[in-house]
């Protein structure tokens, strides 16, 4: 896929450029010096308008301020971020700020898009079954499975460097997995002298209660570099604005120095990655249960108030306790385009069955177990747990992320250093999420109900003699994936009318078997020994 690139229109450059299809295009402004005793982020409002030469799309975007444009915290430099969708021409018709020398900057110049390859955002497909999934811009549905990473942009562990690399932990990550979850701040394994925030001294701090007073050089050095990476690698960056575990961490959504007004904070972030394809927000982690702490109607206002400030499709939800999602976090707005929930499962039945009934508590929205399998000692977890939850989770008509955990808060899943050596999963889970998308339409489908009045007589749709704990995603008439752990012998599909190609697939030993080709009628097959096995059953020629 093409990358994403970062061009700069100076003052001197004043043709228009040409830039691809859905790849971030930055304009610089010049406007008043400012200092890290001011409040620019706050106080100085850059607001644009673009607009396609057909007329019937325009976005409006805010600016943001960014020190010296090259990581420094004082300076006069502010920066638009925009991202065409539509080939043709893309005009700047409106530059309104309360800075005289920013205000009218550039208004009048336009750029050209040309059409690329690159997929688009992500967003909800309500036309998918039950609108349980995701597609991209360009109507292709990649499945998506996470991986995580909490404090990597710190570099720091325990106190001291760990030898980890923000560019060469995100490329590594992205090799494997198409979303990575970690922190915008350093959380529990802070940088000790590179901080996100200023104080009203313009001193570095980890205080997320002056979340108004972000950082340049912390965004511009570690979050830039993290998001644009894994833009380029096309993975997405589910960013945890208001941090993991860190009170500190954990105050940026209170902004307690600015009078309990997150506003600043949420406008500079949609200003400055809502633009990115690959950019996701999740309001806070376990946002009931640590401090500070969020009730649902504070979680509700300052969605809809992000949701407000972003101008593209930027997947936007929250991350509750182990328990399922309240359905009190939503309402009429639709800030959330997702559903998120933790529950570490091993089990497939069960794995399938808390994605379903989240996705029921969630108003029939996408969800995601964003704490499903975080293989190590830590949990006590093996390799072939985290398959078989992964699996359930497929089956459950779902999505899950993943982390390797050494000991508590302690491993890759906090500190980063991505090593699929350690975190041996990986490369099983690259071989499954390859699987389904090349042989499911997985997005048209939806979860089976299992039916028993006894242990001895279970029926899933077309299946018989299977166990209590066998899962189906299917769509009706074409594609069935019968998915549990084995041994289970004489399984019997009474295929629908038609010739069916059956094709079992072993996710621990990545392994593929043809069981029937163009087959009709009763089809009977076996479950070898194994923690996590799925058979596809497909429609010949379709």
């Amino acid at each position: 896929m093409t990358l994403i690139s970062f061009l700069l229109l100076t003052a001197g450059l004043r043709a228009a450029a040409e830039i691809p299809q859905y790849q971030v295009y930055e304009l610089v402004f010049e406007g008043s010096a400012l200092s890290p005793e001011d409040s620019p982020v706050r106080d100085v409002t850059l607001e644009t308008t673009w607009k396609h030469e057909l007329g019937e799309v325009s976005y409006q975007l805010f600016g943001f301020w960014d020190g010296d444009g090259k990581g420094g915290s004082q300076g006069n430099i502010f920066k638009v971020r925009f991202c065409p969708t539509l080939p043709g021409e893309w005009k700047l018709v409106s530059v309104i700020s309360n800075d005289p020398k920013l205000n009218g900057q550039h208004a009048g110049m336009s750029i050209l898009c040309i059409a690329s390859g690159h997929p688009g955002f992500w967003e909800r497909d309500p036309a998918s079954a039950g609108g349980r999934w995701y597609r991209r811009s360009d109507g292709s549905h990649p499945y998506i499975l996470g991986n995580t990473m909490y404090s990597y942009l710190s570099e720091y562990y325990l106190d001291k460097p760990n030898g980890s690399d923000i560019e060469s932990d995100t490329r590594n990550c992205s090799a494997f997995y198409n979303k990575l979850r970690f922190a915008m701040t350093g959380d529990i394994y802070p940088h000790p002298s590179e901080k996100p925030f200023l104080d009203e001294s313009g001193v570095q701090t980890d205080d997320g209660n002056y979340s108004h007073r972000p950082n340049p050089a912390w965004f511009y050095k570690r979050v830039d570099l993290s998001v644009q990476t894994a833009c380029e690698g096309d993975m997405i960056a589910d960013m945890i604005i208001n941090s993991v575990d860190s009170e500190q961490g954990r105050s940026v959504l209170k902004a307690g120095a600015n009078g309990g007004d997150a506003g600043p904070i949420l406008r500079y972030l949609a200003a400055r990655y809502g633009s990115y394809p690959n950019v996701w927000f999740c309001l806070t982690n376990e946002y009931n249960i640590r401090n500070p702490r969020f009730t649902a109607s504070e979680i509700r206002d300052l969605g809809t108030r992000l949701r407000n400030l972003l101008e593209y499709p930027t997947p936007l939800s929250v991350h509750p306790n182990q328990q399922d999602w309240d359905p009190g976090l939503h309402d009429g707005t639709g800030w959330n385009d997702h559903v998120i929930f933790q529950n570490k499962i091993k089990y497939i039945w069960l794995a399938a069955d808390k994605i379903n009934l989240n996705y029921y508590k969630g108003a029939g929205k996408p969800v995601i177990n964003d704490e499903l399998a975080y293989e190590g000692e830590g949990d006590g977890w093996l390799e072939e747990d985290v398959l078989e939850a992964f699996l359930g989770v497929f089956l459950g008509g779902g999505y899950g992320s993943t982390g390797y955990k050494t000991g508590h808060k302690l491993g890759q899943y906090f500190a980063g250093r991505f090593d699929a050596t350690g975190h041996s999963a990986s490369d099983n889970l690259l071989w499954f999420r390859q699987q389904i998308d090349r042989e499911t339409n997985f997005w048209k489908m939806q979860p089976a109900t299992i039916f028993y009045t006894r242990k001895e007589d279970i029926t899933l749709d077309i299946f018989r003699n299977v166990d209590y704990d066998f899962r189906l995603l299917k769509e009706n008439g074409k594609t069935y994936v019968l998915g549990a752990a084995g041994p289970r012998k004489n399984i019997i599909a009474k295929l629908p009318e038609g010739k069916w190609d059956v094709v079992m697939f072993d996710l621990v030993t990545k392994s593929t078997r043809e069981l029937g080709t163009e087959v009709s009628g009763e089809f009977t097959f076996d479950f070898p020994e194994s923690r996590a096995l799925f058979v596809i059953l497909k429609k010949s020629n379709i």
